[in-house]
């Protein structure tokens, strides 16, 4: 009874963090600021992906996405600033446009799921999911984790390149 009390508390609380997080990077101004919030919510997926003891994805969650895209949108926001940092997020007209065609999307999506026939598992979770996932990014799918592996290599490159400026000779 205290285990699902524990566990319902920290899934609500983990939803607000996340969902005021990603609320927050669309009103901020400061873009930096925005960046942040982003890094928070999605560090708030990852401690949701705890719940659903999916701790392989957890991981990936905050070192992919929590810290290097973070990383990558703040070094390109730093990047790409005018003048004043204010001055670098202009308001749009489009607002209450944007948020029709963002409430009409979110029905549909309510919607969709609350008519999805949703199936359970027999077998139900694997036990040590990270092992499982390694033997199969390690053996059968290697060709693609090392393709993926030298793409990010690349990309890296160019952000280097770019953030540094190439002497033309």
């Amino acid at each position: 009874m205290v285990g699902d009390l524990a566990y319902t508390a920290a899934f609500y609380l983990l939803s607000l963090v996340t969902l005021g997080a990603a609320a927050g990077v669309v009103v901020k101004r400061n873009l930096v600021h925005s960046a942040l919030l982003l890094a928070l919510s999605f560090i708030g997926v990852a401690g949701l992906y705890v719940l659903l003891e999916a701790e392989y994805l957890a991981a990936v969650q905050i070192l992919v996405y929590s810290g290097a895209v973070a990383v990558m949108v703040v070094i390109g926001i730093m990047l790409t600033v005018r003048g004043e940092m204010e001055d670098s997020n202009p308001p749009s007209r489009l607002g209450w446009s944007a948020g029709i065609v963002a409430a009409l999307f979110s029905g549909i999506l309510i919607l969709i799921v609350t008519a999805t026939p949703w199936k359970q598992s027999v077998q139900g979770a694997i036990e040590d999911s990270a092992p499982v996932i390694a033997q199969l990014l390690l053996g059968e799918y290697v060709l693609a984790f090392e393709a993926a592996a030298v793409l990010l290599l690349a990309a890296m490159m160019g952000a280097i390149i770019l953030a540094k400026g190439a002497d033309e000779t």
